[in-house]
């Protein structure tokens, strides 16, 4: 049985450098869940078997012909990523992909797939110096691609809690359409990351800074939250404690409209969009109504009171 709350994905700082254009939500759970397992491995081949991959990336349709093509369009995908290195005086330059063996086999009665990591790339996986590193199942759980990779951008400055992208790195790394205006990035892309990374950065904040001249264009965006401690890990405290930090850090988060804040416990709690506003609003609907009855009933006292005073 995999301890899924456990499991830690842990890789150089270069991966993060690489965008993954085009990957799916889906795609993106199960290529990291590979790489959760592949730390240290050196170029051993690797096998999962279906039940694991599925497992550890929260796979949610059973059919296995979906399965296989999904696996297999993640690994076109991984084929795209394009690693390389360059002299100082740029006459050398090298390119390389992070995985050369890939056999998907749906036959045998233990269906499995085998992975090896291409030599040149060991050193993403094994032997760090330095590292990004965070919970699987954080990873896994978030909904947006663009929630996903800035969650993973983040993680890499943890314990300073503060990031800078320009606009050309932050449309790059998150694979931004070209054809997105100031209200699609607004809405597409920081809302999503705004409500879903919120419960799990204490105190996130994001800001655009603004260029000079005519429009002030957007020119970066910083993001800031609490810092983490170094010897902080990333294991679960349990369900429970887990779902009660995340509600704490949306609750005291002042950047968030009180919409952005019942979408993010919508999120959290695995509710339907939309159910937390409703509550919301019947309890407020009802405290209303609870005040107009109090106040009728206090001027119907006041009223006997007064016609009391005049029989008297």
């Amino acid at each position: 049985m995999l301890h899924l709350s456990n499991e830690i994905v842990k890789y150089d700082p270069e991966l993060n450098t690489i965008p993954l254009r085009k990957f799916t939500p889906v795609e993106m759970n199960l290529f990291f869940s590979i790489v959760s397992r592949m730390r240290d491995k050196g170029d051993e081949t690797v096998r999962f078997s279906f039940d694991q991959l599925k497992e550890l990336s929260a796979y949610k349709p059973t059919a296995n012909n979906r399965f296989i093509d999904d696996i297999e369009s993640t690994y076109q995908k991984i084929l795209g990523l394009r690693f390389g290195r360059r002299s100082k005086d740029g006459l050398h330059r090298e390119f390389f992909v992070m995985f050369t063996e890939f056999e998907i086999n749906g036959h045998a009665d233990d269906p499995y797939v085998d992975i090896k990591i291409y030599p040149k790339a060991i050193k993403l996986l094994n032997e760090l110096e330095s590292w990004v590193r965070y919970a699987l199942s954080e990873f896994r759980d978030l909904k947006s691609s663009y929630a996903k990779t800035m969650f993973r951008l983040l993680k890499q400055f943890r314990t300073t809690g503060y990031a800078y992208f320009s606009v050309a790195d932050f449309n790059e790394l998150l694979d931004v359409p070209k054809s997105y205006k100031s209200s699609n990035i607004n809405q597409s892309v920081l809302k999503p990351i705004k409500e879903e990374l919120t419960p799990l950065f204490r105190g996130l904040t994001v800001r655009k800074k603004y260029g000079k001249g005519r429009g002030k264009p957007v020119i970066g965006y910083s993001f800031t939250w609490k810092p983490e401690k170094k010897d902080a890990n990333d294991f679960s405290q349990g369900q429970f404690q887990d779902e009660r930090q995340k509600l704490f850090n949306i609750q005291h988060n002042g950047e968030l409209t009180e919409q952005e804040k019942w979408r993010a416990i919508d999120k959290v709690k695995g509710l339907t969009l939309g159910s937390t506003e409703k509550q919301a609003l019947a309890d407020k609907q009802a405290e209303h109504d609870k005040k107009i009855r109090d106040q009728a009933r206090q001027e119907a006292l006041a009223e006997l009171r007064k016609g009391f005073g005049n029989h008297a």
